[in-house]
């Protein structure tokens, strides 16, 4: 029999800005960066360049324009991450940065599959406390103005574009930050909101939040405990982190992810891999283990927002009220 070529890891996709073309890959492995150019002295790039990632069905959006005459390399990913390598030193210089940026991202790893099990107990169908605080935390995020609207993909996507998107980045939509708590019929598992939902709206289980029972490493897939009574929605892709922090640190009853930055120094990841990823998951956790109290942690992900840990979901709202910052800073 013919052995199959490994499958590609990184697609450098060179697209005219007003007809993207979108790369249909056959599996979640491959790294998709876009590359356009835009018009000279581009200042609101994000808006410029963002939909191009779903238009493209990419993993990253690589913006070239020149500003004051120099060259500069914007990059734009999913969870709308923004920083900028210019030209200003030697072209070689220019494509290290460039490739250094690149790299990482293309060689990890997404956990983002998931295994539905709709073997939840009857009595758990229709939530339990710590589901309700789940519900009234994502409630709490809406009004500290901390839930960035989610982003219409369906008005970049045709319906095929958009099942290629949910197949490859295991999403519902394009929703950010989540929130899980340690399940209390079972400290060994958790609940965690959705992906693609409406934070602010975390009502019914299965659709809008899930229980985490399990991680399998060999499919790099998160098992979930569903009602049998409901077609189940994806968790969000952080569960692996939130898997690996819960299993590790007992004492962590809670965590919530938000795209907002500490007012205070903090420790934060080195890399901006994608969100979903074991190689974050692994980063976020080595954070969270080296802090002084990882039941009450507050970590940085490089480019993207904050992980903090709790012994409750009200207990860390107390904590960070008053020391949020709604800017992430880029670099």
């Amino acid at each position: 029999a013919q052995a199959h070529p490994p499958p590609v890891r990184l697609v450098l996709n060179l697209c005219d800005i007003e007809r993207p073309r979108p790369i249909h890959r056959r599996g979640q492995g491959t790294f998709v960066a876009t590359i356009v150019e835009g018009v000279d002295d581009q200042r609101d790039v994000m808006k410029a360049a963002y939909p191009l990632i779903v238009r493209s069905l990419a993993n990253m959006v690589i913006y070239l324009t020149r500003v004051d005459g120099v060259l500069e390399s914007h990059f734009i990913t999913i969870e709308q991450g923004h920083y900028t390598v210019r030209l200003t030193d030697s072209e070689e210089a220019f494509f290290d940065q460039i490739y250094g940026r690149i790299q990482p991202l293309a060689c990890s790893h997404l956990v983002i599959n998931n295994d539905f099990v709709p073997d939840l107990p009857d009595n758990l169908w229709q939530g339990d406390e710590t589901t309700r605080q789940i519900g009234w935390a994502g409630k709490k995020l809406d009004a500290m103005g901390l839930l960035p609207a989610a982003i219409p993909i369906h008005e970049y996507l045709s319906e095929r574009e958009l099942r290629h998107v949910k197949r490859l980045y295991g999403i519902g939509g394009l929703s950010y930050g989540n929130l899980s708590a340690r399940a209390l019929h079972n400290p060994a598992h958790f609940w965690m909101s959705a992906s693609g939902v409406d934070k602010s709206k975390l009502e019914t289980v299965g659709r809008d939040i899930l229980l985490v029972t399990d991680y399998i490493p060999e499919k790099l897939m998160i098992r979930l405990s569903v009602p049998a009574n409901v077609e189940p929605r994806r968790v969000s892709v952080d569960a692996i982190e939130h898997y690996m922090i819960y299993r590790e640190h007992p004492s962590v009853g809670a965590i919530v992810h938000i795209h907002a930055w500490w007012r205070d120094p903090i420790p934060s990841t080195e890399v901006n891999y994608p969100c979903g990823t074991y190689e974050l998951a692994r980063e976020v956790a080595e954070l969270v283990r080296q802090e002084p109290d990882p039941s009450r942690a507050v970590v940085g992900l490089k480019n993207h927002g904050l992980t903090i840990t709790g012994h409750s979901l009200p207990e860390i709202f107390e904590r960070i009220e008053g020391k949020i910052v709604p800017q992430v800073p880029m670099s």
